[in-house]
C-alpha cells in the first residue's frame, strides 16, 4: 500500500513488503524498547530510556536504561523517540472505508433522525485499509462510530487498530451516543428536523422518554415496559452510564448542548466545537471536555469561524482537549492525528500539551486512560517509535507495538 502523510494518498489495498497482513494479529512477545528519549506522558521525558513489555502484552517497567535490567529473551528495538501509542479521540474509520463507495460507507444512516440503537460494533470492519493506514502511522487506539450528519446517528466504540475481527479489536463496545446540533443535523427535503428548534425539541422529547423508561424498569416487575432498543440506548445516557457526544460548531449550538446537559443532568463531550473559543468560561464552568475537529478541516458552514489556536485557548483555560481525525465526506476519509497535533503545537500548545491531545488526554476523554495513553507499569504495551521529533514533517514512524505485538517495522 502506498501512503503519503501530507498528501493523504491511499493508492492500493495491496500491502507492501514489511507491512503486516490484515489486522496484524499475532502473539505478544517480550519486547525491550530503547529510546534516546521516551515520552511516558506520566512524568518528565526519560533520556536514554527503556520500556519493557511482557508476554501478557502489558508494560512491565519504564525507566532509564542505567536502572532497567533487560532480561534474557526480550526482543530489542531502538528508536530516537518513543511515545505511547497514539489515540484518535474521534473518527469514523472502520465504518467509513477508503474506497468512498456506497458499499464501504456505513458511518451514516439517514432514514430516521434519531437512531441511538445503531451499534458501531455491527458495522465496524477490522480489515479496512484505513485501519491499517492509521496503525502504521502510530495510531493504536481509535474512538470510532457513527458520523455527524443526523440528530442522533448512533453509537460509538473504542478499538485497537489490530485484529482481523471486531471482537479482537474492541475494548469499549459502547463508548458514547453520538448527537449532532446545527446545520449538519437538519434533514432537508421537508423532513424533520427542519430547523434548530425542531431538532432540539425532538432530542429533548426522546431524553424525557428515556428517563421515564429507566424509571419504569426500576419499578414493579409487572409494570415494566417491553424492551425498546432506542430508549435502552438513551437510557444509558440519562443514567450517566455513557456520555452524549455532541457534535456542534456554532457558539449557539454549543450553548444548547450545555443547556441540555444541565436540564437532564447528563454527561456530554463537545465534539468539533469550532467556536468553542468564544465560550471558554461557560465550557470550563460546566466541566465538559472538548474533542476538537481536525485543524485541516474545511472552514465552511458552521465551522467557518474555526481557529488554529482553539486548542491552546481552551488548554490555557484549564479545559481538557483532545484532537481527532474527524469525519471527512471526501477521499481519503480520514487524517492522521499526529499531524493535527503538530499544527496545534505550532499554534500555541507546548510540545507536551500537543502530545497529550493525542495520547493521555484523548484517552481520558474517551474513558480508556487506565489502559492506554501513557507508558506506565500495568498498562497496555502500546508504543509508537520515531526516528526524530514526532512533530517534524520529515520524521518517520519506524515501529508500532500494540498489546506487545510488533505490528509494523517499516518507516512511514
Amino acid at each position: 500500500m502506498t501512503v503519503r502523510r501530507a498528501g493523504w494518498v491511499v493508492r492500493s489495498a495491496v500491502l507492501s513488503a514489511g507491512c503486516w497482513v490484515l489486522g496484524a494479529t499475532s502473539v505478544s512477545a517480550q519486547v525491550a524498547v530503547h529510546g534516546e528519549t521516551v515520552h511516558t506522558m506520566a512524568g518528565a521525558p526519560i533520556k536514554d530510556g527503556v520500556v519493557l513489555v511482557g508476554k501478557d502484552g502489558k508494560i512491565e517497567r519504564v525507566g532509564p536504561a542505567a536502572s532497567v535490567r533487560v532480561p534474557t529473551g526480550y526482543r530489542p528495538l531502538r528508536a530516537k523517540v518513543v511515545t505511547p501509542g497514539l489515540v484518535d479521540a474521534h473518527s469514523v474509520v472502520g465504518l467509513a472505508g477508503y474506497l468512498n463507495q456506497p458499499h464501504d460507507q456505513m458511518q451514516l444512516e439517514t432514514s430516521s433522525a434519531i437512531q441511538p440503537e445503531l451499534r458501531a460494533i455491527d458495522a465496524y470492519n477490522a480489515r479496512e485499509t484505513l485501519v491499517e493506514w492509521l496503525r502504521i502511522h502510530g495510531i493504536t487506539t481509535v474512538h470510532t462510530g457513527h458520523a455527524p450528519g443526523a440528530l442522533v446517528p448512533g453509537q460509538t466504540m473504542v478499538v485497537k487498530t489490530r485484529g482481523d475481527e471486531v471482537e479482537q479489536s474492541v475494548i469499549v463496545p459502547l463508548a458514547s451516543i453520538a448527537a449532532t446540533l446545527g446545520a449538519d443535523s437538519l434533514a432537508g427535503s421537508g423532513k424533520s428536523p427542519g430547523n434548530r428548534s425542531k431538532g432540539v425539541a425532538m432530542l429533548r422529547a426522546e431524553l424525557i422518554k428515556a428517563k421515564d423508561y429507566v424509571a419504569k424498569l426500576a419499578g414493579p416487575e409487572d409494570k415494566r415496559p417491553a424492551r425498546d432498543l432506542r430508549l435502552e440506548a438513551l437510557g444509558k445516557v440519562v443514567s450517566k452510564e455513557v456520555p452524549l457526544m455532541v457534535s456542534a460548531n456554532r457558539a449557539n449550538d454549543i450553548l444548547t448542548a450545555l443547556r441540555l446537559a444541565k436540564e437532564f443532568d447528563i454527561r456530554i463531550i463537545l465534539d468539533g466545537a469550532a467556536e468553542s473559543y468564544l465560550l471558554v468560561d461557560q465550557i470550563k464552568a460546566a466541566g465538559i471536555p472538548v474533542i476538537l475537529h481536525a485543524t485541516m478541516s474545511r472552514a465552511g458552514g458552521d465551522a467557518e469561524n474555526m481557529s488554529m489556536e482553539t486548542a491552546s485557548t481552551l488548554q490555557k483555560a484549564g479545559i481538557r482537549v483532545a484532537l481527532q481525525s474527524g469525519y471527512e465526506t471526501y477521499v481519503p476519509k480520514t487524517r492522521v492525528v499526529l499531524f493535527e497535533a503538530a499544527l496545534a503545537a505550532a499554534n500555541g500548545l507546548t510540545f507536551d500539551q500537543a502530545l497529550a491531545t493525542v495520547t493521555i488526554d484523548a484517552a481520558r476523554i474517551i474513558g480508556v486512560d487506565k489502559r492506554v495513553g501513557s507508558l506506565e507499569t500495568g498498562k497496555d504495551g502500546d508504543l509508537a517509535l520515531f526516528d526524530g521529533d514526532p512533530f517534524e514533517y520529515v520524521t518517520h514512524v519506524t515501529g508500532v507495538i500494540i498489546d506487545g505485538v510488533v505490528v509494523s517495522e517499516t518507516a512511514q
